[in-house]
């Protein structure tokens, strides 16, 4: 890598996303990384915008992500909430206290007419965090998912309906149309870019809206510089979320080669965990690269170790 390209651009969404987002923020500085997020899981609850994929990354980078839930805020109470069910308010998803203070904060300065980048930069750095954090576009985009019934949007079929529909497609609406935020934009064209790290989340709900955003998969193309991708599975499951359940009614078998074809030609480095170190060889054989290290984060640590493999993976180096 040329000592002049430094800059990494990493696409996030989910807790996975989040935890190894967090491990780039620790090993390279500040205005090296762009974390990019997908907001096609927002969503209008209770007269809130709620970004759960924004606030993720937020909390984790601010150090104040709650470990043992694996979502929302340590520490957390749920008064608000009480009283709401108890006011008959819809209760199918949960907001905590100190959570809410995020989504109110949100929704009166994007109704006072700043972007969702504005937005989400003003909230960032009023929690201390350095690097930029980005939406994916400042234009609603909204997953949704097929089942027998219908086009589900995502939040009534992930958190209302725990994923038991069986998913026939997903799509999003609002693309094309939603052109990438101005720091997305800003990141993708940069002279210095010297990598593309694509975080542990799910291919087809977290990464897929941030590509369909307008122009954004041709500029990945047209790239040149190394695009890995961290691999969500670990011995061939989820930790998380409903990735192993979409393969295989979307029709794909669960595995590392799914993700692999999923990403086709974008891809030029895929690290996967130890636990599915037998994939190696074959993925190999197809003329990928492959790293095989541990990809479960439990703590800081983990993250930052991860971290540094997947730009290690790129040819970045961080001592």
């Amino acid at each position: 890598m040329s000592a002049s390209r430094r800059h990494v651009l990493a696409l996030s969404g989910g807790v996975g996303g989040a935890k190894l987002a967090a491990g780039l923020g620790r090993v390279l500085a500040p205005d090296d990384l762009t974390i990019v997020v997908n907001t096609a899981d927002d969503f209008e609850h209770l007269g809130l915008t709620i970004c759960p994929d924004i606030d993720s990354v937020t909390y984790a980078l601010a150090g104040l992500n709650d470990t043992e839930r694996g979502w929302g805020v340590k520490d957390e109470t749920w008064q608000a909430m009480a009283m709401l069910r108890a006011l008959g308010e819809a209760d199918w998803f949960n907001l905590g206290d100190r959570d809410l203070g995020m989504h109110i904060a949100r929704s009166w300065r994007l109704r006072a007419g700043e972007s969702l980048s504005e937005v989400t930069a003003r909230l960032t750095r009023q929690l201390g965090i350095a690097p930029a954090i980005v939406p994916m576009s400042d234009v609603p985009v909204r997953t949704q998912v097929g089942t027998a019934d219908g086009w589900l949007d995502f939040q009534r079929y992930f958190v209302a309906e725990q994923c038991r529909p069986v998913a026939t497609g997903i799509r999003f609406a609002g693309v094309p149309g939603a052109p990438p935020s101005p720091g997305f934009a800003a990141a993708l064209a940069r002279d210095d870019l010297a990598a593309v790290i694509v975080c542990p989340s799910n291919p087809y709900l977290s990464v897929d809206p941030i590509l369909a955003v307008d122009g954004v998969r041709a500029a990945l193309v047209a790239r040149k510089v190394p695009l890995v991708a961290v691999s969500p599975l670990v011995g061939g499951a989820a930790l998380k979320g409903p990735l192993a359940k979409l393969l295989g009614e979307l029709g794909q078998e669960v595995g590392n080669r799914a993700i692999a074809d999923h990403y086709g030609a974008l891809l030029d480095h895929l690290v996967i965990d130890t636990a599915d170190a037998a994939d190696a060889q074959g993925l190999r054989g197809s003329g990928l690269c492959v790293t095989v290290t541990g990809t479960v984060m439990h703590d800081a640590q983990d993250r930052e170790r991860l971290a540094r493999a997947a730009l290690s993976a790129a040819g970045i180096e961080t001592g």
